[in-house]
């Protein structure tokens, strides 16, 4: 197949998580160790990393944060590791569920929010790749995850809600995510509780709350984490906000021929 005659294989939504993924992995150097997210559009940034590794001979470890990641990267050949053996991340690319003015984040709708957020926490940086649905003036219209023990999960369920009462936010609420009629099971066999909340007015006292409550493992809520935010469009284009402004790109189908191959094969 000549680069001429690459055909765009993609519908509009797919394209666009796409164009947020390569412009990504442009911030990846030689010598990284990488946090790879997990997600739809995180899975086009695996293959777009495993592209530049074919072509370019890059040098990089990935850390992936959850079995689906891992496997995706091992059959596209992206070396991993664990993060016990990485230690220390350059990077982190991952998507969100949705992110404010602050880039402040929800994440956690794959269910693999608490390796996610260790990963970032353990990052120097962290880009979140999306698209304009996730960009909102506040967080609370996608519900949030919260990550559970199964032991005494709907007594875990109840100080929730109390604690949501307590704040101001009584009247939301809260269920078990459910998973071919039974309980989701987490990577790390926890349940998952999703918060129905509308709106989140104060992102940083919610997750205080939801961390003093013992039950609790982990919440959706990734503040102070991301310092940069990657906006795919479905034309191609794709806008990098940062704390300093907006810089703008334009992805060439052209150019992604094995790209599309991989994702056509099933990878």
């Amino acid at each position: 197949m000549t680069k001429s005659s690459i055909k765009n294989p993609l519908n509009a939504t797919e394209f666009a998580k796409l164009a947020a993924a390569k412009c990504a992995v442009d911030f990846v150097q030689d010598g990284m160790r990488l946090g790879l997210g997990t997600g739809s559009t995180a899975a086009w940034m695996v293959r777009a990393l495993a592209d530049r590794i074919a072509k370019e001979g890059l040098k990089v470890q990935g850390v992936p944060t959850s079995s689906r990641t891992a496997a995706l990267a091992h059959a596209l050949n992206v070396p991993i590791v664990t993060l016990d053996q990485a230690k220390w991340l350059d990077l982190t690319i991952d998507g969100a569920d949705e992110f404010d003015p602050q880039f402040q984040l929800i994440k956690g709708g794959g269910a693999a929010l608490l390796q996610e957020k260790i990963v970032a926490q353990a990052s120097d940086q962290m880009i979140v790749i999306t698209d304009p649905a996730k960009d909102v003036a506040r967080l609370g219209a996608f519900a949030l995850p919260v990550e559970v023990i199964p032991f005494g999960s709907t007594t875990t369920q109840r100080q929730i809600e109390a604690l949501l009462a307590d704040l101001g936010l009584s009247g939301r609420t809260v269920t078990l995510r459910q998973c071919q009629g039974a309980p989701l099971m987490t990577d790390e066999n926890n349940f998952i509780l999703d918060l129905h909340l509308q709106s989140i007015p104060d992102a940083l006292a919610l997750a205080q709350g939801l961390n003093a409550i013992a039950g609790v493992v982990e919440n959706g809520l990734f503040i102070g984490l991301c310092d940069r935010v990657i906006i795919g469009h479905p034309d191609g284009r794709a806008e990098t906000r940062g704390h300093e402004g907006s810089l703008f790109s334009t992805l060439d189908p052209q150019e992604c021929g094995d790209i599309f191959a991989m994702a056509e094969q099933g990878k």
